[in-house]
């Protein structure tokens, strides 16, 4: 029932379990529709919830635009899996700005055979930048050791 979210304060909106009063509100032109985004991402299944996070996703709204691509990680964590058209948001997204933590979690909970090419690039491309990350500070660590070193023997 639609009368039973507080859509000016979003208290109540992550219990949110049916898209039809996503949708009424979304209609209506109501705030905090990424806030209910998540909501349905917990609480329907990822069919239900996939085109309206999609529709979060371009809210005007910074902030609850943020939301929605939290609501695409949180599906992505429970489900193991996204639609494809979620896949398509986030790729077209990027990595970087809104939807890092989303891709993230996507690169964490969805079993790597089943990811997108741009995915799969992605997840071997972030293990290449740790790795690399790791070497750096290794050398980084090891030419501090060895400058300790030199500075003891000097004095």
């Amino acid at each position: 029932m639609a009368s039973a979210w507080d859509w000016e304060s979003g208290e109540g909106l992550l219990r949110i379990d049916d898209p039809a009063d996503w949708d009424a509100a979304h209609e209506r032109g109501e705030r905090r529709l990424g806030t209910a985004a998540i909501g349905l991402a917990f609480n329907c299944s990822l069919a239900e919830a996939s085109p309206r996070i999609i529709r979060a996703m371009q809210l005007a709204d910074r902030g609850e635009r943020g939301f929605a691509f939290t609501a695409a990680g949180a599906a992505a964590r429970l489900n193991g899996a996204l639609t494809p058209e979620l896949y398509a948001a986030l790729q077209a997204e990027g990595h970087g700005g809104f939807a890092e933590t989303a891709v993230d979690d996507t690169l964490t909970f969805v079993p790597f055979r089943q990811l997108p090419p741009w995915f799969k690039w992605r997840k071997v491309a972030s293990r290449v930048q740790d790795k690399l990350e790791v070497w750096r500070m290794r050398s980084d660590d090891a030419v501090s050791a060895v400058r300790k070193a030199l500075r003891r023997r000097r004095s």
